[in-house]
């Protein structure tokens, strides 16, 4: 029963990744666009995607994978996030400069640039400070803390901006992904709750 579930688990998983990504590359909205901008985009939707399998790992609902292995696995995703949104704001940069340097300074009169210049940057921040981490001499509570407050800003940050944008990517599968990004974040973040509660009381 335990390998089917997994199967299930696993097969859920990779359906809520293709889906959104086959769904975005069927778009007949690809055909106005550069090479650049389309390349720009996926950058973007990959970087989504991963995001919904970032908290699976730390709650470890991901079978297979032994639980020494997690915060590697956890770390190299992350920085494959923090890369593939460099790489979309880069190739929009390519396409269209103003428009960037408008969202950076965030003077766009575009809601979504707000929010993703605001994701950006908490990725961006998260990165670098699990780079350096025993530079900067972090304990493990107040990583935790730390680093819990900045997936929350990501989190919201990249589900606001990616559900304000009418672009390539299907509105039913994008929402869809953005509601179990949401979701498995929040799971996390209780069972996470759950745990320091019973660690405080001895349990």
């Amino acid at each position: 029963m335990s390998r089917y579930r997994g199967a299930l688990i696993w097969g859920a998983l990779v359906a809520a990744i293709g889906v959104p990504i086959a769904a975005a590359a069927a778009s007949p909205l690809l055909a106005w666009r550069e090479p650049v901008y389309i390349a720009a985009g996926f950058a973007g939707i990959i970087a989504m995607t991963a995001m919904l399998v970032q908290p699976l790992l730390i709650g470890r609902h991901l079978p297979g994978i032994p639980a020494h292995r997690t915060g590697k696995i956890h770390f190299g995703i992350g920085c494959l996030i923090a890369v593939a949104v460099v790489l979309h704001v880069a190739g929009l940069w390519i396409t269209s400069p103003p428009d960037v340097i408008d969202a950076l300074m965030f003077a766009s009169p575009t809601p979504f640039s707000t929010w993703g210049v605001i994701a950006m940057w908490a990725v961006l921040i998260t990165a670098l400070a699990a780079t350096l981490r025993r530079r900067l001499r972090l304990r493990p509570g107040t990583w935790r803390v730390v680093h819990a407050a900045l997936a929350a800003v990501i989190v919201v940050g990249s589900v606001v901006h990616a559900m304000l944008i009418e672009g390539t990517m299907e509105t039913i599968s994008k929402a869809v992904l953005c509601a179990l990004v949401v979701a498995a974040t929040l799971k996390v973040f209780a069972d996470l709750r759950v745990w320091a509660i019973r660690k405080r009381r001895g349990a």
